[in-house]
């Protein structure tokens, strides 16, 4: 399904462990740290065990208790 193909709004993803499978489509997710919204096609960081997305490298040390706050993922 390409950009054109997806229906606007969040998407249901499955994560894996080197890729990640659309179960409902959608043009972006949801960071479990921040809330703010991933395009799919800028999705790069997620965790299996936890099924949730991440904005940047910075989130997901937060999520992982490593530091203590995510500043926005650059655009």
């Amino acid at each position: 399904m390409n950009k054109i193909e997806r229906p606007g709004g969040e998407a249901e993803v499955e994560y894996l462990d080197s890729s990640f499978r659309v179960v409902k489509p959608g043009t972006f997710v949801r960071c479990g740290v921040t809330g703010e919204a991933i395009p799919l096609e800028r999705l790069r960081y997620w965790s299996v065990p936890r099924q949730e997305a991440y904005a940047s490298p910075q989130a997901a040390l937060v999520r992982l208790g490593y530091a203590k706050n995510a500043p926005p993922a650059e655009g």
